[in-house]
Parts: C-alpha cells; sequence; structure tokens
C-alpha cells in the first residue's frame, strides 16, 4: 500500500490542464445521455492512454478497474452547436468521437463503424461528440453549449 500512495502522488492534479467534454443533442432521452456519453468518455479514454489512473483498491485489499483521472464535463445544445464543435474540434486536431443517432438501431461495433462510414462527416446526425484537449482550446470547441442540467 505504501507503493501505491508514493506512486499517487506524481500524479498531475487539479487544476487539470487539459478537459475531457461530451456534448450531448439536447433532445435525448435520459437513456440516451447516459449511454451516449458512456460510449464517448470511453473512445477518448481508449486514444488518451494516459487519462487513466491507477486501479482502486479498498481497505480489505479488493482491487476494482482504473478510471479516468480527471473530470468529464457533459454539456448540452442544438444539432447545429454539435455539428460546429465537431468541424472546430477536428481543425484543431483534438481526439474526438462522434456517437450518431443511427447508433441506436445498429447492432454492435462493426455496424456502428459501417452506419458512421456511410455517411459524409458533414451530414452526420449527431447525438453527441467528445473531445478532449487543452482546457482553453476545449471551451472554444464547445463555445455555444451548455453545462448539462
Amino acid at each position: 500500500m505504501e507503493t501505491l500512495l508514493a506512486e499517487e502522488t506524481t500524479d498531475v492534479g487539479p487544476p487539470w490542464p487539459t478537459k475531457i467534454a461530451v456534448l450531448l443533442r439536447e433532445d435525448l432521452l435520459p437513456w440516451q445521455e447516459l449511454n451516449v456519453t458512456a460510449f464517448l468518455a470511453s473512445a477518448v479514454a481508449a486514444a488518451v492512454p494516459e487519462l487513466i489512473g491507477r486501479p482502486y483498491e479498498d481497505g480489505d485489499g479488493t482491487r476494482y478497474l482504473a478510471m479516468i483521472r480527471q473530470p468529464v464535463l457533459v454539456l448540452t445544445g442544438p444539432a447545429e452547436v454539435l455539428a460546429r464543435a465537431r468541424a472546430r474540434s477536428l481543425e484543431r486536431g483534438l481526439p474526438t468521437s462522434v456517437f450518431t443517432a443511427d447508433l441506436f438501431t445498429t447492432g454492435g461495433d462493426t455496424e456502428n463503424r459501417a452506419a458512421v462510414r456511410a455517411v459524409r462527416g458533414a451530414d452526420l446526425d449527431l447525438v453527441g461528440i467528445a473531445v478532449h484537449g487543452p482546457k482553453n482550446v476545449v471551451d472554444k470547441v464547445t463555445k455555444g453549449a451548455r453545462m448539462h442540467p
């Protein structure tokens, strides 16, 4: 346990130099909001592995999975805001994940990727996007969105 504590002191903590933002289309059902957020956050974590902290352990020594080390900001906005945020994020070269309305009706990962590939980027029916990058850049990308209630 001492080793784990010593390692933890080297972690970067608040204030975080980067931001993870998930932007949801404002007309989603609650279960859709949760599902889309989980998928999009997992994509950011997969693309930026240094965002993952160390595994957890309780007082009994039971180990638990590691999680993203910093907060995930969840925002909402109309379709136009999502489309604009997608374009801004790609222009700035930020790691970006997308979730389209078609993905609610597909049967799995292969079908999901095919559904996205079938549509030009500017024409995607976005219900959510996630981005990661420097705070000020992510703020500019998500401008026009508001905090999720």
